[in-house]
């Protein structure tokens, strides 16, 4: 006698088709492996672990970070079309985890959220899944162009804000560009260099009397120093400016042709306009030690000083 195969009930392999078909317009795997990776920088601090590398603040990079890959793994599920903008920021935030907390979840996290951010940036929808009533890949139908068009213009809209570095209520005032720099830039140093919405702007060049000057331009709304010293290198003397914090606020801008630190004082790099380039979005919890700086030019709306001096020898 021939026994059949039970077959499922027909609610559930409809349940089971929808869920296939939802899985293929996106990339499921890729978010998953980053959700993956997220939750896992958010349990490590609270395990019963006996050894954490809590880093940063106090662990608090662990959960906003772990947060933001969670968020950022839901965004590639029920928003692929802007997967490649997301992906790319997962990407940031699971290298950045391995500096700012408990070395990237032991490593586990960090390379799920590096492997679902590479699954979701390679991925394609395949041309075959469309519906048979005209909607494309992601549900949507050839005349709704809005998502599309959303999905394609956050990543432009991204790197031309990074290329020119100014917001549109400036742009009049572009094509005056910085003012004059002095021929040789001044150091600059600090104990502590802590931004707060750090973004670098490109190379670029500042006028000097001897010709151009090729820079960083980094900027940010604002900064706080610590133990600020400034030492000029223009001339046969040499002056400087001292304080025991300033607070750059508003609009701030840094022409820099060197730019050396310590990121969350453990790893210690060097930026400049031909060497190892600056990333190009710093997350606000990351602060910089022993920072050392060639400041060609420094604009801002607005210098908060404690115990400012004058120094000359």
């Amino acid at each position: 006698m021939l026994l059949s195969r039970p077959r499922p009930p027909l609610a559930f392999s409809r349940q089971r088709r929808r869920l296939r078909a939802w899985r293929r317009t996106r990339p499921f795997w890729g978010g998953l492996l980053v959700v993956l990776g997220g939750a896992e920088l958010l349990l490590v601090p609270l395990s019963p672990l006996t050894v954490l590398v809590s880093l940063g603040l106090g662990g608090i990079a662990a959960i906003g970070i772990g947060a933001a890959l969670v968020v950022a793994g839901l965004f590639l599920w029920f928003l692929p079309q802007a997967r490649t903008y997301v992906s790319v920021h997962a990407l940031l935030l699971s290298v950045l985890s391995f500096l700012a907390t408990n070395l990237g979840g032991f490593l586990v996290g960090m390379l799920l959220g590096i492997t679902g951010s590479a699954l979701a940036f390679g991925w394609t929808p395949l041309p075959d899944s469309a519906d048979t009533d005209g909607r494309d890949p992601y549900g949507h139908r050839p005349g709704g162009t809005g998502p599309r068009a959303l999905a394609a213009a956050l990543p432009v809209l991204l790197a031309a804000v990074l290329a020119t570095g100014a917001p549109p209520a400036r742009a009049a005032a572009a094509p005056q560009g910085p003012p004059t720099a002095p021929r040789t830039p001044p150091t600059v140093t600090t104990s502590l260099f802590a931004p707060q919405g750090f973004a670098f702007a490109g190379v670029g060049e500042v006028a000097t009397a001897d010709g151009p000057l090729k820079v960083l331009v980094l900027k940010m709304r604002a900064a706080s120093l610590t133990d600020y010293r400034l030492r000029t290198r223009d001339g046969s003397e040499e002056y400087g400016l001292a304080a025991g914090s300033l607070e750059l606020r508003g609009n701030v801008t840094l022409y820099l042709t060197k730019f050396s630190g310590c990121i969350e004082g453990l790893l210690c790099v060097t930026f400049s306009p031909d060497g190892l380039p600056a990333p190009p979005v710093i997350p606000p919890f990351v602060f910089m030690t022993r920072v050392s700086a060639e400041q060609a030019l420094v604009t801002s709306d607005l210098i908060v000083t404690d115990g400012l001096r004058l120094e000359a020898s």
